[in-house]
C-alpha cells in the first residue's frame, strides 16, 4: 500500500483570501476603525513625538466628492499616515469651506428659488446653512471610505462660529494697519451672478468677438503735427480692442514713451500707429496705396487731444510702460472704468475721469449715449456699426481668443469700475515675496509661480455682492456716510460672532452690535448703518492658519505642509500667504507640495460632457479603495494624471501581485512564532542573506520616497521587489526547503525567519498606501511581543537590518539571478517538445572557461536550489559560457518531486529520493 507523503510535506496554510472582496471587506474595516477608535488611539500612542502639521484646504461643501477630491485627500492621507508611522505625531483636521456663491446657487435650486431677493436674508442663509451640512456629512461619509484618517467628528468648517471670529479678528488686524480700503477700481465683474469676482475665481477660455480698428480725430495737435506741416485736423490716432463694447467708457489713448510712431498718409488722411506695427494694421484694412511721411517718438505725443468717435467727450493721449508691440496699433484703447492697466495709468493724469457706463447686469447706462440699454454683446455689433456709418472704423475682424470667463457659471466676465473693499496687497508685497523664500516648494517652479503672482498683484478685491458669506464688519454714518473702520467695532463683531455666528450681522442693528458711546470720527453722529457685502471666500479659507492652527491644541502655527492641486497659487496658497504676513509677518507654511489635474489616457480633461468621467464612488463599487489608493500611489502626479478603466485594471493586476506575494509569505509562517523560532541573521543560507540585502536596499529607497512624497517611487519599488527578487526569485527558490525540510530544521526556521521579516517590512511599508490591505495582512500575520498585534499603523516604518554582507556578496548572488534567467529561457524548449514537464526533471550542464568557469565553481551549491532543477554539471571547455539542458537520469521522488538516482534506495520508503527519506526521520 503506497504511502501518503503529502501530508509529511509543511504545505502552505493561511486563512488569508485569495480574492481580496475590497469593496464588501473595507466597510467592515472601516466600521472596526472607528468602533476601535484607531486615529484617536494613535494620537494617544504618538504623544509626545515630535508635531507634523499638514493643513488641509478645505473643499466645497456643496456636492459629492470627485476624481479630484481623492487624489487630494489620498495624498495627505499617505503623508498623515507615513509621519504617524516614522517618529511624529501627526493629526489631520480636515474642513470644509461653505460659503460662497457656488453653495448659494446651488441651495437655491434644491430648494426651488430663482432669485435671492425672493426671500429673507435670514432664511436664506439658514437654507444654504442646511444645505452644506448636509453636503458636509455626504462628502465626510465618502472621504472616510477612502480610508483617510482624521479627526472627522471635529473638522473645521468655515461657518463655525469661533471660525468665523477668529476670521474677523484677521481682518480687524488687516484694517486696523491700513491694508483695507475702499475705492472705485475696475474688477472682474460676473453679470450673470451679479458680484465682483477675484483673480482665483476667474477661468479662460476661447471667445468668438471682433478684433476692431477706430480712427480718433485730432482736435489739439500741441504743434506736433502743425510743425511737420501737417494739418492737424487730418491727423487721426488708430487705436485696436477686442472689446467694443468699451469704447462708451474711453478717456485716454496710450502710447509707448520709448516707441517710434510714424504718421502715415493715405489719401487725404494721416493716421499715426506704431512703427512695428502699421504695416499689419494697413494689411488689416486692404490698404496697399500708403506713405510714411514722418515719424516721432511716442513721448512726444503726450497731451495731444482728440475727438470721441461718437460721445461729445475729449480722449487724451497719454504714455504708458504697460504699452506693448505685440499687437494692435501701439495706440491702446484706454478705459479706466474698464481696465487694470487703463486705471493705474489714468492715476498719473488726475484730469482724466472713470467712467464707467454698463451696470451690474452687463447693460450699458445712459453714459453710453445713444446705446443706453444695449447688453455688451448687442453693444458690441450697434457700435461697430455706427462706426462704420460716420467713418470712424477703419477695419474689423473676426477672431476668437482666450478670453476671462467666471468660473461659476461659465459666462465672459466684465472688466467694470464699481466701489469695492480692497486689500492693498502692495503694502506688504516686499515682505510676502520675502515669507515666500522661506517656504520649500515642491515642485520647485512652484517658488517662481507664486513670486510672479504675488508681484504682479496691487490689490485683493474681497468684497462680494452677495448675502451667504461672512459680513464685512465696516459701519458706516448715518449722517456723513464716512465709514467707521474702528477695532474696537470689529473686535465687538468678532465676539458677537463667536456667540452667535455671522447670521448675528442680520439679527441685530448696528446700535446693538457697536460699543457704547462709538462716534463717527468724522463728524461726531451716534447713529450708522451696516456694510451689505460680505467677503470673498479666499479670505474664509486664507485665514484658516489664525482660525484652526493657532485655536487648538493639538495644531500648530505655521503648518509642516500644504498641500492642494496646482491652481491653488493663486487661490489658498495665497489668499493664506496674505493675510497670514499682513497679520503675523511670516507665511503661514513651511512647505508646499503641488499635485496636477486629472486627464483621460487620451489627455483629455475628464468631464460628464465628454462622457469620459470617471467617480471615486465608481472605482471603489468595483475595484475598492485600495486599488483607487493604489492608482495614486502609482502616479507621478505632481504633473497632470491620466485615469482610465485600462489603467485602473492594470492597477488592480499590480495589486493582486502585491497581495498573492503576502498571502504566499502568510500560509508559509502558519507554524512560526516570531518570539522563539528566530534564527539569527548570521546562521541565515547566502541566498537568505541576499534576500535580506535586498529589502534593506527596498527601505532605504522607500523610505527616502516617503520623505520626499515620491509615492509612485515607493510603489514601483515594493511591486518590483514583490514580483522581481520575490515571487520570479527567492520565493520560488525557497518552496523547496519550505515544503520539504522538517517542519523545525533550521534551514526552514532560517527561510521562515527571512520571510517573515520581509512580509513585517514590507507591510509596514505599503501601510499608508494601502491602509486596509496592510491592515488585513497584519491581522494575518504573527508577531513578536515587541510589536503592536492590533493595526500596522500603531508601528514604525521598518529600519535597515544588521547583516554581513558586502558588495561582491550582493554581485554574486545578483549574477547567479541573472544566470537562472537564462536557464529557464532555455528549459523552455524541452518543456515546449514534451522531453520534461517541469524544471525539476531536468539536469543542466554549464560548460565554461576562464572567470566564468571559477564564478560557476563557487556558486556550484546554490545552483540546483536556484534553478529548481535536479542536478547541475560544470564542464571546463576552455571558452565562453554555454548552457546544456537535459532529461536528468533516475526516479521522480513521490514527495519533493526531484528526479534522483537515489529513489528505491530505502525499502521501507522505495519512492522518495535519500534527502526526503532523511527529513522523515
Amino acid at each position: 500500500m503506497s504511502q501518503d507523503y503529502n501530508s509529511t510535506l509543511n504545505l502552505p496554510k493561511t486563512d488569508f483570501p485569495m480574492r481580496a472582496g475590497l469593496p464588501k471587506s473595507e466597510p467592515v474595516t472601516l466600521q472596526n476603525w472607528e468602533d476601535e477608535k484607531v486615529y484617536e488611539n494613535l494620537m494617544k500612542t504618538n504623544e509626545g513625538k515630535p508635531l507634523f502639521i499638514l493643513h488641509d484646504g478645505p473643499p466645497y461643501a456643496n456636492g459629492d466628492i470627485h476624481l479630484g477630491h481623492a487624489l487630494n485627500k489620498i495624498l495627505k492621507d499617505f503623508i498623515v499616515r507615513y509621519k504617524n508611522m516614522a517618529g511624529f505625531k501627526a493629526p489631520y483636521v480636515p474642513g470644509w469651506d461653505t460659503h460662497g456663491l457656488p453653495t448659494e446657487l446651488k441651495a437655491r435650486k434644491k430648494a426651488g428659488i430663482g432669485n435671492s431677493a425672493e426671500i429673507s436674508v435670514v432664511e436664506l442663509r439658514k437654507m444654504c446653512e442646511e444645505f452644506v451640512k448636509g453636503y458636509i456629512n455626504d462628502q465626510r461619509t465618502q472621504f472616510k471610505r477612502l480610508g483617510v484618517i482624521g479627526e472627522w467628528d471635529k473638522p473645521y468648517i468655515t461657518l463655525n462660529h469661533e471660525f468665523e471670529a477668529e476670521q474677523i479678528r484677521v481682518f480687524a488686524e488687516m484694517a486696523t494697519k491700513g491694508y483695507i480700503y475702499k475705492g472705485l477700481k475696475p474688477v472682474y465683474w460676473c453679470p450673470e451672478c451679479k458680484t465682483a469676482l477675484a483673480e482665483a475665481e476667474i477661468e479662460y477660455a476661447e471667445d468668438p468677438c471682433h478684433s476692431i480698428y477706430v480712427k480718433f480725430n485730432v482736435t489739439d495737435d500741441k504743434g506736433v503735427f502743425s510743425n511737420m506741416g501737417i494739418d492737424p485736423s487730418k491727423v487721426k490716432f488708430v487705436i485696436w480692442t477686442t472689446t467694443t463694447w468699451t469704447l462708451p467708457a474711453n478717456v485716454a489713448i496710450c502710447v509707448g514713451p520709448r516707441f517710434e510712431y510714424s504718421v502715415i498718409k493715405t489719401g487725404d488722411e494721416y493716421l499715426v500707429m506704431a512703427s512695428e506695427l502699421y504695416k499689419s494694421a494697413l494689411d488689416e484694412a486692404g490698404i496697399t496705396d500708403f506713405e510714411v511721411v514722418a515719424t516721432v517718438k511716442g513721448s512726444e505725443l503726450e497731451y495731444i487731444k482728440t475727438a470721441h468717435p461718437f460721445l461729445d467727450r475729449e480722449s487724451l493721449v497719454i504714455v504708458g510702460e504697460h504699452v506693448t508691440l505685440e499687437s494692435g496699433t501701439g495706440c491702446v484703447h484706454t478705459a479706466p472704468g474698464h481696465g487694470v492697466d487703463d486705471y493705474n495709468v489714468c492715476q498719473n493724469y488726475p484730469e482724466i475721469p472713470i467712467i464707467c457706463p454698463v451696470d451690474s447686469n452687463g447693460v450699458l447706462t445712459e453714459e453710453a449715449g445713444q446705446f443706453a440699454g444695449l447688453t455688451t454683446d448687442e453693444a458690441n455689433k450697434k457700435i461697430a456699426a455706427y462706426l462704420e456709418e460716420n467713418g470712424s472704423l477703419f477695419a474689423l475682424k473676426k477672431i476668437v481668443h482666450q478670453y476671462p470667463h467666471c468660473w461659476r457659471c461659465k459666462t465672459p466676465i466684465l472688466f467694470r469700475a464699481t466701489d469695492q473693499w480692497f486689500c492693498s496687497v502692495d503694502d506688504f508685497k516686499d515682505e510676502a515675496v520675502d515669507a515666500i523664500n522661506t517656504v520649500k516648494w515642491i515642485p520647485a517652479w512652484g517658488k517662481d509661480r507664486i513670486t510672479s503672482m504675488v508681484r504682479e498683484r496691487k490689490d485683493w478685491c474681497i468684497s462680494r455682492q452677495r448675502k451667504w458669506g461672512v459680513p464685512i464688519p465696516i459701519f458706516f454714518c448715518k449722517d456723513c456716510g464716512e465709514a467707521l473702520i474702528d477695532k474696537d467695532a470689529m473686535l465687538a463683531v468678532a465676539d458677537l460672532f463667536g456667540k452667535e455666528g455671522s447670521n448675528a450681522w442680520y439679527n441685530h442693528t448696528a446700535a446693538e452690535i457697536l460699543p457704547a458711546g462709538t462716534k463717527c470720527k468724522k463728524c461726531g453722529c451716534t447713529e450708522f448703518e451696516k456694510e451689505k457685502d460680505i467677503m470673498d471666500v479666499w479670505f474664509d479659507s486664507g485665514s484658516s492658519h489664525a482660525a484652526v492652527l493657532e485655536q487648538r491644541d493639538n495644531l500648530e502655527s505655521p503648518a509642516d505642509l500644504y498641500l492642494e492641486g496646482n491652481d491653488q497659487y493663486r487661490g489658498w496658497f495665497q489668499s493664506s500667504l496674505l493675510t497670514s504676513v499682513a497679520t503675523r509677518g511670516r507665511a503661514p507654511y513651511k512647505a508646499v507640495l503641488t499635485h496636477g489635474m486629472i486627464l483621460d489616457d487620451e489627455s483629455r480633461k475628464m468631464s460628464k460632457s465628454l462622457g469620459n468621467g470617471i467617480s471615486p464612488q465608481e472605482v471603489i463599487q468595483q475595484y475598492g479603495a485600495d486599488v483607487l489608493r493604489l492608482w495614486v500611489a502609482s502616479t507621478d502626479y505632481q504633473t497632470d494624471v491620466h485615469i482610465s478603466k485600462d489603467i485602473l485594471k492594470q492597477i488592480s493586476e499590480s495589486y493582486r501581485k502585491i497581495r498573492n506575494t503576502a498571502r504566499y509569505i502568510l500560509g508559509n509562517i502558519s507554524d512560526f512564532n516570531p518570539d522563539t523560532d528566530m534564527v539569527d541573521f548570521e546562521k541565515v543560507l547566502p541566498i537568505d542573506k541576499w534576500a535580506l540585502a535586498k529589502l534593506n536596499d527596498l527601505i532605504t529607497k522607500v523610505r527616502a520616497s516617503y520623505d520626499n512624497y515620491e509615492f509612485h517611487i515607493v510603489y514601483h519599488s515594493i511591486h518590483n521587489f514583490c514580483v522581481v527578487d520575490m515571487s520570479n526569485f527567492y520565493l520560488d527558490v525557497l518552496k523547496d526547503r519550505l515544503y520539504t525540510e522538517k517542519a523545525d530544521s533550521i534551514s526552514r526556521r532560517a527561510a521562515q525567519t527571512v520571510i517573515y521579516v520581509i512580509l513585517d517590512a514590507m507591510t509596514r511599508m505599503i501601510a499608508p498606501l494601502l491602509a486596509y490591505t496592510s491592515d488585513e495582512i497584519w491581522k494575518y500575520m504573527p508577531h513578536s511581543s515587541k510589536e503592536n498585534a492590533e493595526h500596522v499603523i500603531f508601528n514604525e516604518i521598518p529600519e535597515n537590518i544588521a547583516i554581513d554582507v558586502d558588495d561582491k556578496f550582493m554581485a554574486f548572488w545578483d549574477k547567479i539571478h541573472e544566470l537562472r534567467d537564462s536557464v529557464k529561457k532555455s528549459l523552455e524548449a524541452l518543456i515546449k517538445d514534451k522531453t520534461i514537464k517541469s524544471s525539476l526533471e531536468a539536469k543542466v550542464t554549464l560548460c565554461a572557461g576562464g572567470e566564468t568557469l571559477e564564478f560557476l565553481k563557487k556558486a556550484e551549491p546554490e545552483l540546483c536550489a536556484a534553478f529548481i532543477v535536479s542536478e547541475v554539471e560544470i564542464v571546463d571547455n576552455g571558452g565562453e559560457l554555454e548552457i546544456k539542458p537535459e532529461k536528468a537520469e533516475g526516479e521522480k521522488c513521490e514527495r519533493c518531486w526531484a528526479v534522483s538516482k537515489t529513489v528505491g534506495q530505502c525499502a521501507e520508503h522505495p519512492t522518495i529520493c535519500f534527502r526526503c527519506v532523511q527529513n522523515l526521520k
